[in-house]
């Protein structure tokens, strides 16, 4: 099997152009892992759809299948224009969160970054909940995928690594959920981290950063169709909301290596 390592912010997946094997659980956990595998957040598939330019499958690092990533389905543009599947710069992507739209911007004919339409984002009132003995405020988001953005004033004292998974698996909770904890910093820029379900720890997660910026405008933090900036741990995204709640996402994707590996 031909993959490609390709990452948007540091979230790093397997790129592969053809049909979902039926042991893709076991493989995306042997191949996502950083001692033994070849290193990464997860798997993306690749194929021709019927309802769009082209369809994406997500398996995340634990072998679970994932219904959208917003770094993803940004490589996955270049991916397909680099490789020369499409000339087009404006794609349909199906995925099982929706037909996605991309527009992207290409420099020496090659992908540098993709703005995402990532479609409407629905934040809900503020739920509480004890997290192991820690009493969590948050605000229920689902951009096509569920999240929990919690706002706070000091995200380097947030214990990421003891509250996503507490979060993640709590039982009002029963799918499972991806954890955000953001920072306000002011003038429109937000610092996020996140705790992505069936993942863990990552770099960035796009889904995740239309969710809190949705939040923010909710709570008043960030203006209706602003470009807020979303500072992760691998970098910035920019986000916009408009007043029906649609957003759109821009931000890099990058190749790393190509590589082979048995399945």
């Amino acid at each position: 099997m031909h993959f490609t390592k390709m990452h948007g912010l540091g979230n790093d997946y397997l790129y592969v152009y053809g049909e979902v094997p039926e042991n893709i659980a076991e493989l995306s956990r042997r191949l996502s892992d950083r001692h033994f595998g070849a290193g990464s957040d997860g798997m993306i598939y690749i194929a021709p759809s019927e309802k769009a330019d082209f369809s994406m499958r997500i398996f995340n690092a634990d072998g679970s299948e994932a219904l959208m990533c917003g770094n993803g389905i940004r490589c996955v543009g270049k991916y397909v224009y680099d490789k020369g599947y499409t000339e087009k710069t404006r794609l349909t992507v199906e995925t099982l969160s929706g037909i996605k739209t991309l527009d992207m911007q290409t420099s020496c004919g090659k992908v540098k970054s993709v703005t995402v339409d990532m479609g409407k984002a629905e934040a809900g009132e503020d739920k509480e909940l004890l997290a192991g003995e820690t009493r969590i405020t948050g605000v229920p988001v689902s951009v096509g995928n569920p999240h929990f953005v919690i706002f706070t004033e000091d995200l380097d004292s947030v214990p990421l690594e003891l509250l996503g998974p507490e979060i993640e698996h709590h039982e009002v909770f029963p799918g499972g959920i991806n954890v955000e904890f953001v920072q306000v910093l002011g003038d429109g820029k937000l610092r996020m981290r996140v705790w992505e379900r069936g993942s863990g720890i990552t770099m960035a997660c796009g889904t995740g950063a239309c969710a809190s910026a949705a939040a923010a405008v909710k709570k008043g933090f960030i203006r209706v169709d602003e470009t807020a900036a979303l500072i992760l741990d691998g970098g910035t995204l920019k986000i916009r909301v408009d007043s029906s709640g649609q957003v759109k996402m821009t931000g890099p994707a990058e190749s790393i290596y190509e590589g082979e590996a048995e399945i």
